[in-house]
This record gives C-alpha cells, structure tokens and sequence, in this order.
C-alpha cells in the first residue's frame, strides 16, 4: 500500500510526522474557514486538497506502523498504540468530507447567479445563519476530534516506544539529592 521503509529505516517515524503535522493544520484551517467566510474565500479549493492529503497521509502511516509491529517486540502498550492508530481514519474522512462540503457549500453561495450579469453574486452572497452555524459546529466537533485523536495516539507511542525500550531517566548533576 505504502513505503514500510526509507532509506532502509521504518517508515512509520517518518510518515507519522506528516499526520501530526497534517491533521491538526486541517483541523485548524476547516474551523477557521467555517467560522470566518472570508479565510474560506481565501483558502478556497486549498481546504480539501489539504483534507485530502491528511486523510491519505493516514492509511500510508498506519500500513508502515502495522508493518513495524510485526518487527518489533510485542507488548501491551504497542498494541494498544495499534488499536488507537485504526480509528484515526474516521476522524481524517470526516475533516476531509466536511472540508469539502464547505468549500462546495460556499462556492455555490458565491457564485454567481443565473440570472445575474457581469460576474454579480447570487441574491444572498452568503450560506444562510442556519447552515453557518450548523457548518461551524460539525467542523469543530471533527476538528476536536481528529486533533485529539492524533494526541492520544503519538501520547501511546511515545509510551509504547519509551516505557517497552530499557530507558534509564537521565541524572540531574545539578540536584543535591
């Protein structure tokens, strides 16, 4: 499906890097664009590619983390970073279905009309209150949930990969005790 190595490395520590990055930035530009119609003007046809990329980003990094897993030794902690690496994938269809919805929901409401000449707007310009609020408020409980989703799985990680590995905590020279 995707690279499961890089230069003979794991993949998935590169890869996850784009997802971590990624989907928290759609998240934030789909709240933006859904709150201030004119970033969404000015995002434009960005908001879903972005969206786009985030949720491809996700299945080519869960495919190299799967692929780590098999080469690594198995305990609790990495299985359970696994289980919580498969349900991002909803969350990422959900930015990009809702980014994609609201770029075509305002496109449509700033295009310009049938019966309009010379490039005029529609007879509103602009979605309805209604569908605004109903747009703002799906954007911020996905962008919530994608961006909590991609914590909790790099806080599992970073616990699977750091508490399984033989790690002694650095001495403070500085302490007195």
């Amino acid at each position: 499906m995707g690279p499961t190595q890089i230069n003979g490395i794991p993949a998935h520590p590169l890869l996850v890097h784009l997802v971590v990055v990624l989907v928290p930035l759609t998240a934030l530009a789909l709240v933006a664009c859904a709150l201030w119609p004119p970033v969404m003007r000015r995002f434009g046809l960005a908001l879903p590619a972005l969206a786009l990329v985030s949720m491809i980003a996700v299945p080519l990094t869960t495919h190299a983390g799967e692929w780590l897993e098999e080469h690594v030794k198995e305990n609790a902690l990495l299985e359970r970073h696994t289980e919580m690496g498969d349900e991002l994938l909803p969350w990422a269809v959900g930015l990009f279905i809702v980014a994609t919805a609201l770029w075509w929901t305002y496109r449509r409401a700033t295009a310009p009309s049938a019966a309009g000449t010379n490039g005029q707007v529609g007879v509103s310009g602009k979605p309805g209150m209604p569908l605004r609020i109903a747009a703002v408020v799906l954007s911020l409980v996905v962008a919530a949930g994608a961006v909590v989703q991609v914590y909790r799985i790099g806080d599992s990680g970073a616990k699977a990969t750091w508490k399984a590995a033989v790690f002694t905590p650095p001495v403070d020279r500085n302490s007195n005790a």
